[in-house]
């Protein structure tokens, strides 16, 4: 964007999706539409550099020298850029009109590097080999209805472990292979479950640690031989509760893990388990708090951490040696991701979001506690350091549980009660953290709305307790949080309760409809994104790979007592009662939430009367990933906005 115009910049979001003579929006070739009225070209102009947010995510180091692979968009999708040095150009390597989500050097050679590429959002990854020096790319899986899922490299040569559903289509199976000859691509476990993951190599490399995953409350460590195939499980079934390990890493002697987990504790703590015998030493029992990342120096010395503290991410520092902390540099409030060392055992890479500055990519050196910012995504021209911070609110559910959530509220240039949005986040054990709401700063800085974003019970970071609390038939008690915010909202005097709009994403896109029906009267407006209007419906048509993992979370719909209740509360089967209009946004490709779930949906509201727009995108999945139809999904949201909930 450097150098560009406003003029430019505000066509650029418009370029994708041309003015047509009648001054409307032309949506793209793969937009379908029912029930949108003509998007008025002004209204993409209007928003135009709210439309131009950048962000950037750190994926490899490279093996010897300091430079890295991130990926970044500077097209319609992500793609993986080459850095040299903090702050210098990023190079793209790849060009597909396809998102790559992941990326990889091997640890010892730098000719080339693997990524994972789905198509249309479908989120059957592939892996492919690209080589540095010509620039070929080469498909190392099966290029069909599997998914593969980019793992970890051995330590001595380049063996990748990766896990793929190829064999049957349910199975998370895990492979072997040295990318630089597909043929080598071997079945080193087969299993029973899509919740089997690769984690790492054992320092000498006949090993492989593996992860099972039932469900968020419940997981084990397996370790394998490479060379058999013979399993051996770490963590023991049973007890009064279950355990959940959340990450682990062999120690740099091969004779113990470092995890985080929330074994005799409320929250996940690092912990050190002894493979001898098995104990577990708690590393950070004086934190109470979430240990949400942590990655083992290359000499094992070191263990970089965070934690997530109310939502915001903590930086540590652990010396193994002593197993106390050490001092850490404090960085920036946000959110953390990615952490990865490089080879140097000196330079710690990670990607830093906040809530003024979409997420980048920064590394500390460790030992002088040095920070490097290696990019500095674009904000469309926008400064952004204006922009609303987050507060962090309170209220009272119907139970007396105090349930938290963060508040954008606009510029004191807006005056008065304010129309609030309630975005619920998805999961539905995710949670909502301050970091940058990209296109969302629109609502705030220019239309004068302000956002509310609960974590209501089942969300993460608030102890396993907390987590359990809107599992199978008390699923209905996390709307009920939202109906005792519609009460907060109502006290306060900056917000207007009158003009309240509620969406979200999947999960979030169910809470959506579920408040949808049962606060119909306290409701402007609803946008449901790739939401669940019946579990039932849901958990029988869901990629089977995930179903298992996705019934000990709802309920398993095959009991009949289970699937009578599933049935009563669904939002289609009590869409009668949504009288306020309704905004359904779906991905054709979307393998977690089937784009049925919404068209039921919609088709049942019409039969009220009540007003539905409905954006299905043929080339998307799960949420839309393509800049062109996230561009014009906005458009729409906007003009639904200034329609049902402003006026």
């Amino acid at each position: 964007m450097r150098g560009r115009s406003l003029a430019l910049l505000l066509c650029v979001s418009s370029a994708a999706a041309r003015a047509a003579d009648d001054g409307a929006v032309t949506p793209s070739e793969n937009l379908v539409l029912d029930g949108i009225p003509a998007i008025p070209t002004w209204v993409a102009e209007s928003v135009g550099r709210y439309t131009e947010f950048r962000s950037a995510a750190l994926q490899s180091w490279h093996p010897t020298r300091r430079e890295m692979l991130i990926t970044t968009r500077f097209g319609d999708t992500n793609q993986v850029h080459w850095v040299r040095l903090p702050g210098a150009d990023r190079k793209q390597m790849t060009f597909s009109k396809e998102r790559v989500s992941k990326a990889s050097f091997p640890r010892k050679s730098d000719g080339y590097f693997v990524f994972a590429m789905d198509k249309g959002g479908n989120e059957f990854s592939q892996l492919y080999r690209y080589d540095v020096t010509t620039g070929d790319v080469t498909l190392l899986t099966d290029g069909g209805r599997s998914q593969n899922g980019l793992g970890p490299w051995s330590h001595a040569g380049d063996l990748l472990a990766y896990g793929s559903t190829r064999r049957n289509g349910a199975d998370r199976d895990v492979y072997v292979m040295d990318p630089r000859d597909p043929r080598t691509d071997r079945k080193a476990l087969e299993v029973t479950g899509g919740g089997w993951a690769p984690l790492d190599w054992s320092p000498d490399d006949k090993q492989l640690l593996v992860g099972e995953e039932i469900s968020i409350n419940e997981s084990y460590l397996w370790i394998v031989d490479v060379a058999t195939g013979a399993k051996r499980l770490v963590t023991p079934k049973g007890g009064a509760e279950t355990v959940a390990y959340s990450k682990a890493r062999f120690g740099a002697d091969g004779k113990l893990l470092y995890v985080a987990t929330d074994k005799d504790s409320e929250f996940q703590r690092l912990a050190r388990i002894d493979l001898g015998s098995g104990v577990h030493t708690y590393l950070t029992s004086h934190i109470s708090w979430d240990v949400e990342s942590f990655e083992p120096s290359p000499d094992g010395k070191t263990i970089a951490f965070t934690t997530n503290e109310d939502g915001v991410s903590a930086f540590h520092l652990l010396d193994v040696a002593t197993g106390k902390e050490r001092p850490a540099p404090k960085l920036p409030v946000g959110v953390i991701g990615a952490l990865t060392w490089h080879a140097n055992g000196k330079d710690l890479g990670l990607t830093l979001a906040q809530a003024r500055s979409p997420a980048d990519v920064f590394s500390i050196d460790v030992a002088t506690g040095a920070i490097d910012r290696w990019t500095e995504s674009e904000t469309g021209g926008l400064n952004t350091i204006g922009f609303p911070a987050p507060e962090l609110v309170r209220w009272k559910s119907f139970d007396g549980r105090s349930i938290s959530g963060f508040l954008f509220r606009p510029p004191a240039r807006f005056t008065g009660k304010r129309p609030v949005l309630i975005n619920i986040h998805g999961g539905p054990e995710g949670q909502t953290r301050p970091d940058f709401l990209g296109r969302g700063n629109y609502y705030l800085n220019e239309l004068g709305i302000a956002v509310v974003f609960p974590n209501v019970r089942g969300s993460s970071g608030y102890g396993k307790s907390f987590l359990k609390l809107d599992n199978g038939v008390l699923r209905e008690d996390s709307v009920k949080d939202v109906g005792a915010l519609f009460d907060w909202i109502a006290t306060r005097d900056d917000l207007d309760a009158t003009r309240v709009m509620v969406t979200g994403g999947s999960y979030g896109g169910y809470m959506t409809l579920a408040v949808a029906t049962r606060y119909d009267d306290k409701l402007r407006c609803s946008l449901d994104v790739v939401g669940i209007s019946s579990f039932v419906t849901f958990l029988e048509r869901t990629e089977s790979y995930r179903r298992d993992l996705r019934r000990v979370e709802y309920g398993d719909e095959r009991d009949p007592k289970v699937r009578e209740f599933l049935l009563r509360i669904a939002p289609v089967n009590n869409a009668a009662k949504i009288t306020k209009p309704l905004f359904v946004v779906q991905g054709q490709n979307d393998p977690r939430v089937p784009f049925t779930e919404s068209e039921q949906m919609v088709e049942t509201v019409k039969k009220n009367g009540t007003p539905v727009w409905y954006l299905k995108a043929k080339d998307e999945g799960h949420g839309f990933a393509k800049k062109k139809n996230a561009d014009f999904q906005f458009y729409a949201t906007v003009a639904f906005m200034r329609e049902f909930l402003l006026k």
